[in-house]
């Protein structure tokens, strides 16, 4: 997969939809072998390809720095708050929010059938004879971006409750700043490309089968 065409868009689009429960690299992959990029050219690919390889590395890395950095054991409210973090941007993801759902959806039908029924996500619309692939995300039957504003915003009041907004600014600026660094050094591995080139083949068989 030649990561130089590949667009921010493609990037987002790409970690949106990939399989959430993805398990992290190993830390002696992760912390296996540096290189300083040759080019911008070649910098940029080794972002975008680092980015999507180390996904899950990254994110884990992203909450462990916010909540360490928020001195957990002072503030205990600041796990609360790292969590619900995570969890509103892991709503982000298709395949997440499809199974949160799901489980939701099948703890409710223990008790209550009926209720469960009105939690199912509606149906997709039809163009042309095909659902559209291009289909909405729900949660619970309800629009993804309704829960990932509620977790947000319970996210935020927890924070500034805990800790206060510029120390969490700070803790995800380096975090950021983190994620950034080490993508732009780690050297790209045979697994990381050879992985790439299977998600990319998945990616167009699911879109053929789809027609």
């Amino acid at each position: 997969m030649d990561w130089s065409n590949v667009t921010a868009e493609d990037l987002v689009e790409a970690l949106r939809e990939v399989d959430w429960s993805s398990p992290p690299r190993p830390f002696s992959e992760f912390f296996s072998r540096f290189t300083v990029p040759r080019s911008q050219a070649k910098w940029s690919s080794r972002l975008k390809c680092n980015l999507y390889y180390y996904r899950t590395n990254y994110f884990l890395m992203i909450i462990f720095i916010l909540v360490s950095g928020m001195g957990f054991l002072r503030r205990p409210l600041a796990i609360v708050a790292a969590l619900t973090t995570a969890t509103s941007i892991a709503f982000l993801n298709d395949s997440f929010a499809a199974t949160f759902s799901e489980k939701i959806t099948r703890s409710v039908r223990q008790f209550s059938p009926h209720l469960a029924a009105k939690l199912r996500a509606p149906l997709a619309p039809v163009i042309r004879g095909r659902p559209s692939t291009k289909r909405a995300i729900f949660i619970c039957g309800r629009p993804r971006w309704v829960f990932v504003l509620a977790f947000s915003a319970v996210s935020i009041f927890l924070w500034i409750v805990s800790c206060g907004a510029l120390m969490v600014l700070w803790a995800l600026a380096i975090g950021l700043l983190a994620t950034v660094l080490h993508a732009s050094f780690r050297t790209p591995n045979l697994k990381a490309r050879l992985n790439t080139f299977r998600e990319e083949f998945r990616a167009v068989w699911r879109n053929y089968s789809e027609l």
